[in-house]
């Protein structure tokens, strides 16, 4: 299937080459009527905790997503990457690519000297090409709302994912600093203020943390990026799934809310294509970043470490010499010199030491499996726990506790962490129910229905998902520019 599929898309690339100017959209806004490509606008949206059974089974109050994996193209799961958290799985969204080679391995660095609260927000982090890249590239335009990695990026319409570590920001202090520092990294200066005035009303500071409501704001600001610039690429992330699946498991009331939130929001971006007149040259891609699991059991790795004399029970880690960090159902092991051998043999020693109902609560995850799934290439060893048990990163106290809620960061191998894929709208074939794919095909599919040419290294196009070009609309529709 992948070989047919990269054969697909080197006919694709073909076609365009022979059929469309270059770049494709070399007059701003111009879309040749003859155009091979399927779509002049994909708006790709990420629901953070996105599980197939919202769009599969009615039960969930999404009619919204329902009716495009209806009317549209779905699978039945998409396998994630390692480990399954959300930026280095957003990274792989926009990429093609799996996070050992696109750089972002896990939501935060792993700091030598302590865990300072830095995420991975930064573009520059990212080593390869990206959609936004390829779309400037043709000559098209992109937006972006709360996408992680997007700090800085080149991206015309740009609200990244950002706030305040220390929780101060210019004398301000909680949810005001949040919103003050996400100001500072909006592009162009002054885009959040001109959505306040025209869509949104002053910029919530319930955006930040647990609240549903945030999906609404974040619906009328991408339909004011719809209506107002009509980008050719749009990136959404809706969060709110994963915030009430964190705190209160995979079945609850205040999951079934938020799964209703993002429905609306999704409803409400469509409406807003309709409006600018777009609706049927735009092309709706619904994914996710991970799976989830009900939790009941947690590990403090690190604890271990201590006990053994290779770490310190402090903030920036002492005297160290290994050093778990944790993902959620994963933990990766790092050396203070990637060449301490006997610290490595030490570590090897205490997990095989440890009582059989302990082993029995992870596998040891070698660095060639590492390699193979994509993962850190710079850890050396890997925990991956069983179903329902998460590492943290403490380093004293009772080393397995109790634990409540929901996690992720597993391996592949648990189908809990499969997420979804909805794809409905312009150029997208009806009816088709594709699979199994991965994360790291979602970019390749993306940039076919724009037809534009990308180079995904670990992803492959999914040549299921787009209508023969004899089911597709004329490309009447203006792209790129505001009315």
């Amino acid at each position: 299937m992948r070989n047919r599929s990269r054969r697909w898309r080197s006919w694709v690339l073909g076609a365009l080459a022979c059929g469309c100017p270059a770049p494709l959209w070399a007059q701003p806004g111009d879309v040749p009527r003859d155009s091979v490509r399927p779509a002049d606008h994909v708006v790709l949206i990420s629901v953070d905790g996105l599980r197939p059974e919202f769009y599969l089974n009615e039960r969930w109050p999404a009619p919204m997503l329902q009716r495009m994996a209806r009317e549209g193209s779905h699978a039945r799961g998409v396998r994630g990457v390692t480990p399954a958290v959300t930026y280095p799985s957003h990274t792989t969204l926009v990429t093609g690519a799996l996070p050992a080679r696109h750089g972002i391995t896990h939501n935060r660095p792993f700091e030598p000297g302590g865990a300072t609260g830095r995420w991975n927000v930064e573009v520059e982090r990212i080593r390869v090409p990206t959609l936004w890249d390829a779309v400037r590239a043709a000559g098209g335009t992109s937006a972006a709302i709360s996408w992680p990695v997007t700090v800085g990026a080149p991206i015309d319409w740009n609200i990244p994912e950002f706030w305040s570590v220390t929780g101060e920001e210019g004398g301000l202090r909680g949810p005001a600093a949040h919103s003050a520092a996400l100001r500072s990294r909006v592009t162009p200066p002054g885009l959040l203020e001109e959505i306040e005035a025209e869509a949104l009303g002053r910029f919530p500071h319930f955006y930040w943390g647990r609240n549903r409501s945030r999906e609404d704001a974040v619906g009328a600001m991408a339909g004011h990026l719809i209506e107002r610039y009509r980008p050719n690429l749009l990136l959404v992330h809706l969060s709110q799934t994963d915030w009430y699946q964190h705190a209160f498991g995979r079945e609850h009331p205040d999951v079934r809310l938020a799964v209703a939130a993002v429905d609306r929001a999704i409803a409400r971006m469509a409406e807003a294509a309709e409006r600018a007149g777009i609706l049927e040259r735009t092309a709706f891609i619904v994914t996710g970043d991970h799976g989830f699991m009900d939790v009941h059991a947690r590990i403090a790795p690190n604890v271990w470490l201590v006990e053994a004399g290779l770490h310190e029970d402090r903030p920036d880690r002492g005297d160290w010499r290994a050093a778990f960090h944790p993902a959620g159902g994963s933990a990766f092991l790092y050396l203070r010199d990637p060449k301490d051998t006997a610290a490595l043999a030490e570590v090897r020693r205490i997990l095989a030491s440890l009582p059989a109902e302990v082993r029995a609560l992870f596998r040891v995850v070698e660095r060639d499996e590492l390699a193979a799934l994509g993962a850190d290439p710079e850890s050396v060893l890997a925990l991956a726990a069983v179903p329902g048990v998460v590492f943290d990163g403490t380093t004293s106290g009772a080393v397995v506790q109790p634990g409540t809620g929901g996690a992720h960061g597993y391996f592949p191998e648990i189908a809990e962490m499969y997420t979804g894929f909805v794809a409905w709208g312009a150029g997208v074939a009806r009816g088709r129910v594709v699979g199994p794919i991965g994360l790291e095909d979602v970019a390749p599919t993306a940039a076919a229905l724009l037809g534009i040419a990308f180079d995904a290294p670990d992803g492959v196009l999914q040549p299921e998902v787009l209508a023969p070009p004899a089911a597709r609309p004329a490309g009447t529709a203006r792209a790129g520019t505001a009315p």
